[in-house]
C-alpha cells in the first residue's frame, strides 16, 4: 500500500478537494476513534457518479448522477425494498460498476457491513458458505445469478442458506417462472426492482413478501409485472406523439422524480433526446394495469413489427419458457421479404433434455396469439450476455445475418 500511496501523493498535492490516505498508518488504524477525513460541503445538485450504461442497444453511455439522485435512491430502496440496520450485510458477487455498486448506497447510509467475496465474484459454493457465516445478509442478483444458485441448490444436498435475508433481482428480465422456482427454493426472500442507470435502481419494485404472496396465490398478473411504482416517482405512459394512453395500452414508459439522471456525459444530443422537461425517456414499452401494476413489454428497439403488428418478444419468451426443457430463450426479430420481420427464438434447453419444434409451436398456439409464435427455432448451448447478465440481442441477431 505504501508505493500507492506514494504514486498517488501528487494527485493530492495538486487538488486540495482530494484526500489520500494511507492505510499503513496510525491515522487510518485509528480512525474508529475520530473522523478519518475532514467533511467538506458538497452542493446536492453536484456529480456524484459516472454511471455508465450497460451498452445492450449502442455504446456505454455515462449518466451523471448527483449527490440528491443517490440520497434518493437509497431512501427509495430504505422504503420501498427493504430497511436496513447497523448489522444488515450486502455481499457482492456482481460487478460493483452496475447494480450492486448501486445497492451498496443504502447499506453506507445505514452502516452495514459490505463483503466482497475473495473469488471477486460468482463461485456458488464460497457464496452459500458466506451465507452460513453471515447473519441478515442480502446481495444483488441478475436472474442469471438466481437461476445458477437454483442449480446449484438442486445438484447439492444438504446445501443451506440460514444467513439469506434477500435477493435483490434486477438488471434483466425476471420471468414468471423463473420467479416461481427462486420462492418456491428461497422463500420469501426474493425481491424485485426496475430501474435504469438512468434513475438507478428506482421506477417500480415488489418486495419479498408481496412476491411471495403472488406466487402463493398463483397471481400471474402480478409475477409478469414489474411492481408498483416507487414512492416518489411517477410512471407515464405515453403513444409515439408523447400523449398519455389509458390504462391497459402499451406505450414507452416515463419517468418522473428526483432519482432521474442530469444528463449524459459529453453527449447533449443523447440528453435531448432522452430527457425532457425533468422525465426520462426510458425507451421501454409497457403499461400499467388496473390495479396499478407496470408491465415491461420490450425495450422499444426489441419490439418486432411482422405484417403491420407489434409483436413483444418478452411474452413470447415467458410462454416457451413454461417448457420443462426450456432453461432460457431470448426471442428477436429477422428481416423478412413478405412480412417485413418475422419471430426467431433462440432456445437453450435444462441439460439432458431436449424439445421439439413441434411441441413448442403447439405451447405458442395455446398461450398466445397464433401470429406471435416463432417462425424459426435455434437451438443453442448459451445465450451471449454482458457483464450484468443481460442478453445481447444484437449478437444474436448477427448471427442470423451471418447465416442467411
Amino acid at each position: 500500500q505504501g508505493a500507492l500511496y506514494q504514486s498517488l501523493r501528487p494527485l493530492g498535492e495538486t487538488n486540495p478537494a482530494l484526500k489520500i490516505v494511507d492505510v499503513g498508518t496510525d491515522h487510518y488504524l485509528d480512525a474508529a476513534s475520530g473522523p478519518l477525513l475532514d467533511a467538506f460541503p458538497i452542493a446536492a445538485d453536484a456529480l456524484a457518479w459516472l454511471f455508465y450504461t450497460s451498452g445492450t442497444t449502442g455504446r456505454p453511455k455515462g449518466v451523471m448522477l448527483t449527490h440528491a439522485n443517490m440520497v434518493s435512491m437509497a431512501m427509495h430502496f430504505l422504503i420501498d425494498v427493504q430497511p436496513l440496520a447497523s448489522d444488515d450485510v450486502l455481499i457482492h458477487v456482481a460487478p460493483m460498476s452496475h447494480g450492486s455498486g448501486l445497492y451498496s448506497v443504502p447499506y453506507f447510509i445505514r452502516g452495514g457491513l459490505q463483503v466482497i467475496p475473495e473469488s471477486g465474484g460468482l463461485d456458488e459454493a464460497e457464496l452459500f458458505g458466506l451465507l452460513n457465516h453471515y447473519d441478515k445478509a442480502s446481495l444483488f442478483a441478475a436472474p442469471t445469478i438466481v437461476m445458477r444458485l437454483i442449480q446449484h441448490v438442486r445438484n447439492h444436498t444438504g446445501v443451506t442458506w440460514p444467513g439469506l435475508r434477500c435477493l435483490l433481482v434486477g438488471g434483466a428480465p425476471f420471468y414468471a417462472e423463473d420467479i416461481k422456482s427462486a420462492v418456491q427454493c428461497f422463500g420469501a426472500r426474493v425481491a424485485q426492482l426496475y430501474g435504469q442507470g438512468e434513475t438507478p435502481m428506482t421506477i417500480s419494485a415488489l418486495s419479498a413478501d408481496l412476491l411471495a404472496r403472488a406466487v402463493a396465490a398463483d397471481d400471474t398478473a402480478m409475477l409478469v409485472s414489474v411492481g408498483f411504482a416507487q414512492t416518489a416517482i411517477g410512471i407515464t405512459i405515453v403513444d409515439a406523439d408523447g400523449n398519455p394512453v389509458t390504462a391497459g395500452t402499451p406505450g414507452e414508459v416515463i419517468v418522473r422524480g428526483p432519482t432521474v439522471m442530469t444528463g449524459y456525459w459529453g453527449n447533449p444530443e443523447a440528453t435531448r433526446q432522452t430527457i425532457g422537461g425533468g422525465a426520462l425517456r426510458t425507451g421501454d414499452i409497457g403499461l400499467i394495469d388496473e390495479r396499478g401494476l407496470l408491465h415491461l413489454k420490450d425495450r422499444s428497439k426489441d419490439v418486432i413489427i411482422s405484417g403491420g403488428t407489434n409483436i413483444y418478444p418478452r411474452e413470447v419468451e415467458e410462454a416457451l419458457l413454461t417448457h420443462p426443457a426450456v432453461e432460457e430463450v431470448s426471442v428477436v426479430g429477422a428481416p423478412d421479404p413478405e412480412w417485413g420481420e418475422s419471430v426467431v427464438a433462440f432456445i437453450v434447453c435444462h441439460a439432458g433434455a431436449s424439445a421439439g419444434e413441434q411441441e413448442l409451436d403447439e405451447l405458442c398456439i395455446r398461450t398466445i396469439a397464433r401470429f406471435k409464435r416463432p417462425k424459426r427455432y435455434v437451438f443453442v448451448e448459451k445465450l451471449p450476455k454482458n457483464g450484468t447478465g443481460k442478453v445481447l440481442k444484437r449478437e444474436l441477431q448477427q448471427t442470423l445475418a451471418n447465416t442467411a
